[in-house]
């Protein structure tokens, strides 16, 4: 069987969501929170991505704990990632990697990723993520 990847918070947010490695870094960049260098990078990547995969953002419309994940054979779309997690660490906002064979119930494929649905999460989260506004 297949071994599909994601990085996304190990911490739900307010709405008991697990936000994924792009989704925190644009909501540290919506907070003003990012050095222009970083915003460079988030700005150039994210369009790269845009260009090299399908973003099914109508999915998460009506579902919106749906989680995305890239297939093994997406190593091209990996490359960028240790960018991302450099910008997270820099503001101290945790992202782990995550591996599953059967990741939830599949509501989109295509041949870079899968959109699933999580099997429900039997832990009750002990912190809750929560980014302060920017002052000022």
């Amino acid at each position: 069987m297949p071994t599909y990847v994601r990085y996304q918070s190990p911490v739900p947010d307010r709405r008991g969501r697990r936000i994924g490695i792009f989704g925190l870094v644009n909501m540290l960049a919506n907070r003003g929170y990012l050095t222009a260098d970083e915003e460079r990078f988030r700005r150039t990547t994210n369009d790269w991505y845009d260009a090299a995969y399908t973003n099914p953002s109508s999915v998460y419309e009506d579902n919106p704990h749906a989680a995305a994940w890239f297939k093994p054979t997406a190593t091209h779309l990996l490359e960028p990632i240790p960018g991302y997690l450099k910008i997270l660490t820099a503001h101290n906002l945790p992202c782990a990697r995550y591996t599953a064979t059967t990741p939830g119930r599949v509501l989109y494929e295509d041949e870079h990723q899968l959109v699933v649905v999580p099997p429900p999460d039997d832990t009750a989260p002990t912190t809750i993520m929560w980014l302060r506004p920017k002052a000022g």
